[in-house]
C-alpha cells in the first residue's frame, strides 16, 4: 500500500508536532502522513451524526442526497494540514487504501463535481469552513470499519482551496447501537473495480437477493466491463447476475477456492 511505503522510515519531527492544535491527537486507526499537522480537533462523548451517501445538493432551502447512514455516539473530528509537497488527492488516496488495508468497507466515495457543492460539505456537512475549496479539487469516502469495530464509521473528506493548502478532514463515530446493514451504492462498487480492478466480498458466499441487484446495477453502469467470479459459489452468483440482465459474455468463472466471492476485471 502507497500509504505504508510513504510511511516507512519517517518519524514526526518534533516540530510538526509542536504545531499540532493543543490536546489533539491522530486516531488509532488512521496513520498521520508525514509532514502533516492537525490544525482543528474536537472530540464529543455523545452526538448524532448524518453521513451522505450521494451528492450534496439544496433544494428549496434543504440538503438533499441520495441516501445517508445515521448514527448516534461518541465522535472524533480531526483535519490535517498537509504538506505543500504533497497534493489533497494523493493524501486521500493513501489513508484510503490504508483504511482498506485493515478490511473497512466503503460504503460510499465519490470525487471532484460529483460529490456536489464544496460550501455544503464544509458548512452544512462537516460545520468547518476551512474546508471550503474548489468543487473540482475534493473527494470523500464514508466508510465502516471491520470487526470488532464493525458500529464504527469513519468518514474522510479532502479539499484543496484557493490559496493551494490542502486538508484532510476525518471523522470517527462509534455507533451506541449496532448498525444494521449499510449496503454501499452500485457506482462506489463500480468505482473500487475500475481503481483497484479487483472488488472482495468474503462474507458473501451465498448470493442472496439484495447482493444480486446491488452488483448487477453496478456491472451495469459500464455495460463493456469484462469481469471473473471467484468463489465456492461462483456459478450460482454468475447465473443469479445474468437473471439480473447482465450479459452471460461479461461474466467468467475464476477460482472457486477463493473465500466468498471476489471479482476480478478482466483486460
Amino acid at each position: 500500500m502507497r500509504w505504508f511505503s510513504l510511511l516507512g522510515g519517517v518519524l514526526v519531527s518534533a516540530s510538526v508536532v509542536a504545531a499540532d492544535v493543543a490536546g489533539s491527537r491522530d486516531l488509532e486507526v488512521l496513520p498521520r502522513f508525514p509532514g502533516s499537522q492537525i490544525v482543528s480537533f474536537s472530540e464529543v462523548a455523545e452526538q448524532e451524526r448524518v453521513y451522505p451517501q450521494g451528492a450534496i445538493r439544496r433544494i428549496s432551502g434543504r440538503l438533499r442526497y441520495e441516501r445517508e447512514v445515521q448514527a448516534q455516539g461518541p465522535l472524533t473530528m480531526l483535519t490535517y494540514e498537509l504538506p505543500r509537497t504533497h497534493s489533497a488527492d494523493e493524501v486521500f488516496t493513501a489513508a484510503r487504501e490504508a483504511l482498506q488495508a485493515q478490511d473497512a468497507e466503503l460504503l460510499y466515495w465519490c470525487q471532484g463535481r460529483e460529490c456536489g457543492s464544496s460550501s455544503l460539505w464544509a458548512n452544512a456537512v462537516f460545520d468547518n469552513r476551512i474546508l471550503y475549496g474548489s468543487d473540482d479539487q475534493q473527494a470523500y469516502v464514508l466508510m465502516r470499519l471491520a470487526e470488532p469495530q464493525q458500529d464504527s464509521l469513519l468518514a474522510l473528506y479532502s479539499i484543496t482551496r484557493g490559496n493551494k493548502r490542502a486538508y484532510l478532514h476525518a471523522e470517527l463515530l462509534t455507533a451506541n447501537a449496532p448498525l444494521a446493514e449499510v449496503l454501499p451504492t452500485p457506482a462506489t462498487l463500480l468505482r473500487q473495480l475500475n481503481d483497484g480492478g479487483e472488488l472482495r466480498l468474503p462474507k458473501h458466499e451465498e448470493p442472496s437477493d439484495v447482493w444480486v441487484t446491488l452488483l448487477a446495477r453496478s456491472l451495469n453502469l459500464n455495460s463493456t466491463l469484462r469481469v471473473s467470479l471467484s468463489g465456492p459459489q461462483a456459478e450460482a452468483w454468475r447465473q443469479a447476475l445474468v437473471e439480473q440482465r447482465v450479459r452471460a459474455a461479461r461474466l467468467e468463472l475464476g477460482d472457486t477456492s477463493a473465500q466468498g466471492l471476489r471479482i476480478n476485471v478482466l483486460r
